[in-house]
């Protein structure tokens, strides 16, 4: 059924607007896409890091728009030149405004259901998933908003574009999991939807904070840690419950500046109200002893590596918020399985051959540390860095891999509109440092191959980087390419 909302209804509680122009109008569509305008629609001017929406107002008139949501610090000649039977409306910051209005358009959808926000700069993805999988043990039938999917139940609705989708597309899907009688919406939130008032309006009950380490600095991300981190810290505010990590530096300081909310602590090594104790981790899963109500359990993840047991503790700090059971926790994370985390790949010469999304200098010592620890073998370490994206993380990277890996192989990642060779010049010089051994390939097939060529059934080989991507984005274009499928053709062509 199509959405109609009086005009003035949409615009309510958004603060010192100045308007121009009719009112009383119904209301079936909000864009910020010229494209999509139509009669009846509202355009919103989002001011973007590549382009302005501004710009495109004349379009979304042509198109048959007839009002237009601006930056009261646009270029007034802009304004000059629309017509006077065009409803304008001037607001402080159209991001802003747009999450209000979405959130309107759609009924508060947020309000309907019980909403879980997890952020931190690693764990985001598999700590969804855990959540998900425990809750709908327990009988919850849970919405999940993440980096790899978005998916209702069962159902996947779409693979994800980003981490987590603007405002207007947020509420849409809200909206979507309450028609759908969802209980639960589990989903990550990244420090730029944070930042950028993706966001703004979401009435989050449980946030999660899983750890914090340098990421995502560049030009068009966070000019700095500082800005990073507190863009992050707008979740507990919006929070009535928080669970902080508190075995990282950064994330035990949230209790002290916040010390007015509702905040646990969860971890292994300080001092918190859920602790992890006599943990072993193996090759295919970890184990570790947990207080669950009255008693002590031992608990299992399907997910090897000691940053596994992080994110099953904030799962269960969930889980127990909401009133699971023991049983339902322990199967369900024995159960769960999460696309590019630690993911084993099948094959048919039985390599080892794991996929995983570390993409950051911490992500990868973290995951080439955890297969270290329990592999006979050799640890075969391929990577490369993402082009358009924080340079200083690359020679960084190089040296974590030539100090932990017996061998790596430096080749492409998603190098953008950057230059692979000169990205991958930028790894070598952190290799250099060490006495790693190395060979840089730029094709990144190629370098599967190679890895797959030298490896034998004691090794690991580890790709790390692309994770649950299926695609390599070179140009602005993104070209089929998927690990999984990649590795199983070169070994079927042997």
């Amino acid at each position: 059924m199509k959405l109609i909302m009086d005009l003035k209804q949409i615009l309510f509680g958004i603060d010192d607007i100045k308007a121009r122009g009719q009112l009383d109008l119904d209301i079936n569509l909000i864009t910020q896409n010229s494209n999509e305008a139509k009669e009846n629609s509202i355009f919103v001017a989002i001011k973007g890091f590549e382009t302005d929406g501004h710009k495109y107002i004349k379009n979304a008139i042509e198109n048959g728009c007839k009002v237009v949501i601006v930056n009261q610090d646009c270029d007034k000649q802009i304004i000059k030149e629309i017509s006077k039977d065009i409803t304008i409306i001037a607001v402080p910051d159209t991001r802003i405004a747009l999450a209000k209005m979405a959130c309107n358009f759609y009924g508060e959808p947020s309000k309907k259901l019980k909403l879980v926000g997890i952020t931190g700069t690693k764990g985001k993805t598999t700590t969804s998933f855990m959540i998900k999988k425990i809750l709908e043990k327990q009988g919850y039938k849970v919405g999940l908003i993440g980096t790899i999917a978005i998916y209702i139940g069962d159902r996947k609705l779409e693979d994800s574009e980003r981490t987590t989708p603007d405002s207007l597309k947020l509420q849409n899907i809200f909206k979507q999991m309450v028609d759908e009688k969802c209980d639960v919406a589990v989903m990550e939130v990244s420090s730029q939807s944070l930042k950028l008032h993706r966001v703004d309006y979401c009435d989050f009950d449980i946030g999660i904070f899983t750890n914090f380490s340098e990421d995502h600095i560049s030009q068009k991300e966070h000019p700095n840690m500082e800005d990073y981190f507190n863009s992050k810290l707008k979740l507990v505010d919006m929070c009535k419950t928080c669970y902080v990590n508190a075995d990282d530096l950064h994330m035990a300081k949230i209790p002290k500046l916040f010390p007015e909310k509702d905040i646990t602590t969860y971890g292994i090594d300080n001092f918190c109200k859920i602790l992890a104790k006599d943990i072993t981790i193996t090759n295919s899963y970890v184990d570790f002893k947990i207080k669950l109500g009255d008693r002590n359990e031992r608990v299992k993840a399907g997910i090897p590596g000691r940053f596994s047991v992080y994110n099953s503790l904030a799962a269960i700090c969930v889980a127990l918020k909401l009133g699971c059971s023991a049983d339902n926790i322990k199967t369900a994370l024995l159960e769960v399985r999460v696309p590019g985390r630690s993911e084993l790949v099948d094959n048919k010469k039985e390599l080892t051959i794991m996929i995983d999304y570390a993409h950051s200098p911490e992500s990868l010592e973290n995951i080439l540390n955890a297969v270290k620890s329990y592999t006979k073998g050799r640890v075969i370490s391929l990577f490369g860095c993402g082009g358009d994206r924080d340079p200083g993380k690359r020679a960084i990277m190089g040296e974590i891999s030539g100090r932990i890996a017996d061998f790596s192989i430096i080749t492409s990642d998603n190098p953008r509109t950057e230059d692979p060779e000169k990205i991958i010049n930028q790894i070598e010089e952190g290799m250099k440092k060490t006495k790693g051994k190395y060979i840089c390939i730029v094709d990144r097939r190629e370098a599967i191959k190679y890895a797959i060529d030298m490896a034998n059934k004691n090794d690991i080989i580890v790709l790390a980087g692309k994770g649950h991507e299926p695609y390599q984005e070179i140009n602005h274009k993104k070209y089929p390419f998927d690990e999984r499928k990649i590795v199983n053709e070169i070994i079927n062509e042997k």
